[in-house]
């Protein structure tokens, strides 16, 4: 069973990397549980691109749906060129997007869900954020201290 009969955009290399061929080898497996999938699950992307205009990677859905990102939320992409961000291409069963140019893998689940790079690097992206400061934050801090600061924990026994 080719790629071509899922709908999706196949790449043309004649050798794929290890996630893809892990993923052609479930090809059957997968096309038997999605006879039982509810259609209304949008998990398979059809085609991506980048929307040099806006800024942002657009993926379109099986389902008719479609969602985009800025390429400064995931890992790999920040920097790159335009260039270099319109080169994707489509896992053949459409649960993942890959940009060859800068070896960047990132799973369609895991966007939809807003999970933009490794466990690590989410994690280094929170603490950033968290770190951010604000008038708004400062004022809830300075409110927070006249109460008596955050209360201590319970200690069990």
């Amino acid at each position: 069973m080719s790629c071509a009969n899922f709908g999706v955009n196949c790449m043309t290399k004649s050798t794929y990397p290890d996630w893809i061929e892990s993923e052609l080898a479930r090809v059957d497996e997968v096309a038997k549980r999605s006879l039982h999938r509810s259609a209304q699950k949008p998990r398979h992307a059809l085609a991506a691109h980048y929307d040099t205009g806006k800024g942002r990677i657009v993926v379109e859905l099986d389902n008719g749906a479609d969602f985009s990102f800025p390429p400064q939320l995931a890992q790999g992409l920040a920097s790159a060129s335009k260039a270099d961000l319109a080169a994707i291409e489509v896992s053949p069963l459409g649960t993942g997007l890959h940009w060859p140019r800068l070896n960047v893998d990132l799973t369609v689940d895991g966007l939809l869900i807003g999970i933009f790079g490794s466990r690590n690097w989410m994690r280094r992206h929170a603490a950033i954020a968290g770190a951010a400061s604000s008038p708004a934050k400062a004022a809830a801090a300075r409110a927070n201290g006249a109460k008596g600061g955050r209360p201590r924990k319970a200690v069990t026994i």
